[in-house]
């Protein structure tokens, strides 16, 4: 039964994997953009100008950029002046500035509540052979992350206590809850690593 499991999991995850390196900027608006997410996409939209790079958009080839075996802004910029120009569209600057500050724009809240979306859409019909003896079984795991050195970061996520002023990065843990189906984060929360309360049960 547990080699079963094991050929199964493995067949699952070599599945993703080659869809995933399919996945770009497109692939996500068109996700973002679909009857199931539109609604909830529209209420989270923040206030904002016509500008290249809306938040619908900036989110898409963020995704996009995650994504990419590249990773970078510049690669994210290009692959959309590609599709505006397919679209008969004016591709507009290659500079990566406007996108990097729209990306900075984006509601955190939008995000997480996209992202909870998605994992509860994923969810709702998986096959009967991915569940675990006919259970949607959960997982909780956790990470930490350091994040650009500002003065709001450290603010809200200080530095290990072990560093010196000046010579760390701040520091957040994350925590997710995870189905075991199909490996969608159903739920995820943000904390600071030190301190009281700052364990990954305790986020």
């Amino acid at each position: 039964m547990g080699d079963n499991f094991n050929r199964r999991s493995a067949q699952q995850q070599r599945h993703f994997a080659k869809h995933a390196q399919k996945v770009d900027a497109n692939n996500f608006f068109n996700l973002l953009t679909d009857a199931r997410m539109l609604g909830t996409v529209e209420a989270q939209l923040p206030e904002h100008r016509k500008r290249q790079f809306p938040p619908t958009l900036t989110l898409a080839m963020f995704l996009g950029q995650i994504m990419s075996a590249d990773g970078s802004c510049q690669n994210a910029v290009n692959e959309a002046i590609v599709a505006r120009l397919l679209a008969g569209m004016n591709p507009g600057s290659v500079n990566t500035s406007g996108y990097c500050q729209a990306r900075q724009r984006l509601p955190q809240e939008m995000v997480g509540t996209l992202a909870r979306q998605s994992g509860a859409l994923l969810g709702e019909q998986p096959p009967q052979e991915w569940l675990w003896q006919g259970r949607h079984v959960k997982l909780v795991d956790g990470t930490t992350v350091s994040m650009p050195d500002t003065a709001e970061n450290q603010a809200h996520f200080p530095q290990h206590g072990q560093q010196e002023p000046g010579v760390g990065f701040p520091l957040a843990r994350l925590v997710g809850v995870i189905a075991l189906s199909n490996g969608a984060v159903l739920d995820a929360a943000i904390g600071p690593y030190q301190g009281k309360g700052a364990g990954e049960h305790g986020i």
